[in-house]
């Protein structure tokens, strides 16, 4: 069951959208990370006066943090990591990951409008066209 409001889901997937269709913005994939904790925070430095960025971590660390742990279990739900099977277990494993950079985590994952779409129509929910 999704305690996040789907709505509030939809928000944050058109606002990553539109941050990540900046021409500027270049976000690596996964293989291409130092494998550091800190790569969220370093990949986004050079966009800390970005106006989306900030309003987008500002909707993500508003949130509630049992929010905020949904938003990273329906990232890696989308991603494949799990299936709708294993939600309960997605979201214990995002809770046992949680932090204060979650915001940085979400923004900066690679294709994360996609992977929180794909999750909320796994778990049948959906963004209004």
């Amino acid at each position: 069951m999704l305690h996040i409001n789907p709505e509030v889901v939809c928000a944050i997937i058109e606002k990553c959208q539109e941050f990540h269709a900046k021409e500027e913005v270049s976000i690596p994939h996964e293989n291409e990370w130092d494998g550091g904790d800190d790569w969220a925070m370093q990949m986004l430095a050079d966009h800390a006066d970005d106006s989306t960025l900030s309003e987008l971590k500002y909707i993500i660390q508003d949130l509630d943090p049992s929010h905020q742990v949904e938003l990273v279990a329906l990232i890696w739900l989308g991603r494949g990591d799990y299936d709708a099977s294993e939600w309960r277990d997605a979201i214990r494993d995002a809770h046992d990951s949680w932090n204060s950079r979650t915001a940085e985590y979400v923004v900066a994952t690679p294709q994360v409008a996609d992977y929180l779409q794909e999750g909320l129509w796994s778990l049948g929910y959906g963004c209004g066209d």
